[in-house]
């Protein structure tokens, strides 16, 4: 059994015209979102062996407000290939982990993190994958368990949504 958990970057800004989509960087209710999420983890005692990151502005503050939330330092790895991956990609990414992992947390962007989470998973009694069937919302998080016991074996529709946070809930 592999644990996958999914965080959508915090809501950026657009108030700066002239800066790239890669370079917006998060505006207030990202700011607070952040730490907020990262706090209800630590709660429910989330943890993660490896950090995979897009190094997107906006994805590099929500980890610093999350990592302030989780109160731990995070050893983040930034590949350039996850900003703007798309769901075949992403999937890739996944079944390509070392064997030595077994819990990592993916931080990027939509579309493609929301069709990553839909394809991993099927419909679960809790009814967790109801919630984000249309959108998976800034700064929410799922915990997907994949029966899968290597990355490699991993398949769509295997995985069941276990916790997901959604900032809505924390305010």
């Amino acid at each position: 059994m592999t644990i996958l958990t999914i965080l959508r970057h915090a809501k950026s800004s657009w108030d700066q015209h002239d800066l790239s989509d890669f370079d917006r960087p998060l505006n207030g209710r990202g700011r607070k979102s952040a730490p907020l999420v990262g706090r209800e983890m630590r709660h429910r005692k989330m943890k993660f062996d490896l950090v995979l990151a897009s190094p997107a502005e906006r994805v590099r503050e929500t980890l610093e407000g999350l990592a302030i939330g989780l109160g731990q330092k995070l050893q983040i790895d930034f590949e350039p290939q996850l900003y703007g991956a798309n769901v075949d990609s992403l999937f890739k990414r996944i079944r390509a982990l070392p064997e030595a992992v077994h819990s990592p947390l993916l931080v990027g962007h939509n579309p493609g993190l929301h069709e990553l989470l839909l394809r991993l998973t099927r419909d679960d009694e809790e009814g967790l994958r109801n919630r984000i069937v249309d959108n998976l919302p800034t700064a929410a998080v799922a915990l997907i368990e994949l029966p899968a016991v290597h990355w490699a074996e991993v398949e769509p529709d295997s995985g069941v949504i276990r916790e997901l946070i959604l900032p809505r809930d924390l305010d």
